[in-house]
């Protein structure tokens, strides 16, 4: 047996590129098992392990990874979901390789522990074998809404349900899972894995209503009247546009639409399934976040001879993961860097037929500390296209607001809430993931959820309650007395 530091990182098996431009199957492979006791054997199980901290629902990295070495995979399974009940989903698009992998001490000199890796292998291996479901504590009479089943309120609810109160999902979607059904396509996340990770859920004695649109049916005041405490977790769904001229031609999706289309809608199976899908020959997917990838990957999947992610910045400030760029350039997608869209124009029909861009520079860092993208005056040019995919991002949705004046929101639509407890300005009312930092990643939705529902927990099982939002010290009148 080679020594640790000898053994080298188990690449992922992945689909060959030209086959995998032509079906929605999952591209990534995963491991062996054989691969994964190798990989774990990488691990030199560091007395004080970093990367535990890097991880925002705190698994216990280094003790999971020993019992795949070791071959006790139940313990494994046992050991991530302790933390983490939805590990599978995690193992597939969580951002490792800027969380908990950064902090890996092996990648100082080489390459890190491929901890995503491994804890994708354990949780599919477990699903296979059948779950085991925990025992959870008695019940505590408490009732608590969970409103949104995505990361975040899918987490809260399992961590909830543990602790032995009764715990209802309200989905306003006809199928649970939030932008893990309906955001992340097939080829990056099967919906048999998150389908199975919402079962282990129900097993706990979670309870999912699907169909209640909160703010329609219910507003959050009278769901109140009705549970001890109240989470929201309904994610950002409201895409945001561009406001430049042409948008409202025919061709022009928001990445929800398309997204929503293609995977919760099952467009893909078109003409098989009802949902049609149409996208042209040439696609544009204006910006470079993992949702862009997302759409311009699944535009070529749906029949697209030609794909270009349009980005004003340069690859370097590009904010998607190393892999999906990887893979999408793999499968043949074009990226047009420094170039931002400033006009649609189309045909007398209504529908697409190009955009007119300008190319741009890079001048200082503005507040995200990336350089500022400024156009360079005389370089329009146009591109023609026939369909263009807006994927800048989103905010949360107003329904969910209606009648809860109490709940403070920023300038953007974001809920305030209290970063250590999840707490909002609404009393019983708590908030995590993209509905409180705007469009973020699975896991640190997951990760909100969790300290959400340990404050939840205290909350509602202490019978004095105690003061809900502390109010500041206000400042002495007399500055000479402090």
């Amino acid at each position: 047996m080679p020594k640790k530091n000898e053994i080298p990182r188990q690449e992922m098996p992945v689909q060959d590129a030209a086959e995998r431009r032509a079906n929605f199957d999952e591209v990534a492979l995963g491991y062996t098992q054989e691969m994964a006791v190798a990989e774990a054997s990488r691990c030199i199980q560091c007395k004080k392990p970093r990367c535990i901290a890097g991880c925002p629902v705190s698994v216990r990295i280094p003790e999971f990874i020993d019992a795949v070495r070791e071959g006790d995979l139940w313990k494994a399974a046992e050991v991530l979901k302790d933390t983490n009940s939805l590990p599978a989903i995690c193992g597939r698009v969580c951002p490792q390789e800027t969380q908990c992998e950064i902090e890996c001490v092996l990648g100082r000199r080489g390459e890190p522990v491929a901890i995503g890796r491994l804890e994708r292998w354990v949780a599919d291996w477990e699903r296979e074998q059948g779950m085991r479901v925990p025992e959870v504590d008695e019940p505590t009479g408490k009732r608590i809404a969970i409103i949104g089943s995505g990361p975040a309120g899918l987490t809260a609810a399992g961590d909830l349900a543990k602790k032995g109160h009764t715990v209802e999902i309200l989905e306003a979607l006809h199928i649970p899972g939030g932008v893990l059904m309906y955001g992340i396509p097939e080829f990056r996340l099967p919906k048999d894995v998150v389908g199975a990770e919402i079962s282990y859920l129900e097993a706990l004695g979670v309870s999912v209503r699907t169909d209640i649109v909160v703010g329609k049916l219910f507003t959050i005041e009278e769901l109140l009247e009705e549970y001890d405490a109240v989470f929201l977790g309904t994610g950002a769904g409201l895409p945001m546009m561009m406001n430049i001229p042409g948008e409202n031609y025919n061709g022009v999706y928001s990445s929800n639409e398309l997204l929503t289309r293609t995977n919760l809608m099952k467009g893909y199976l078109f003409p098989r399934w009802d949902t049609p899908v149409k996208v042209g020959n040439k696609v544009a997917v204006v910006g470079a976040g993992n949702v862009a990838m997302d759409a311009a990957r699944s535009s070529l999947r749906l029949g697209a001879e030609e794909v270009h992610i349009v980005y004003r910045r340069s690859r370097e400030e590009v904010p998607a993961r190393a892999e999906e760029v990887h893979h999408a350039e793999e499968e043949g997608i074009i990226f047009d860097f420094l170039t931002n869209p400033i006009e649609i124009y189309g045909d007398e029909q209504g529908w697409v037929t190009g955009m007119r861009c300008i190319r741009m520079e890079l001048g200082e860092p503005d507040a995200s500390g990336r350089r500022r993208p400024i156009p360079i005056e005389g370089s329009e040019f146009d591109m023609p296209v026939d369909t263009v995919v807006m994927a800048l991002g989103t905010r949360p949705n107003p329904l969910v607001f209606t009648d809860a004046e109490a709940l403070e929101r920023t300038r953007w639509g974001t809920v305030v809430a209290d970063e250590s407890t999840g707490r909002t300005k609404m009393e019983r009312v708590w908030a995590g993931g993209d509905i409180v930092t705007g469009a973020a990643t699975v896991i640190s939705a997951m990760g909100a959820g969790r300290i959400a529902a340990n404050d939840m927990h205290a909350y509602v099982m202490n019978s004095e309650g105690g003061e809900w939002w502390p109010e500041p010290e206000p400042e002495p009148e007399d500055m000479e007395a402090v």
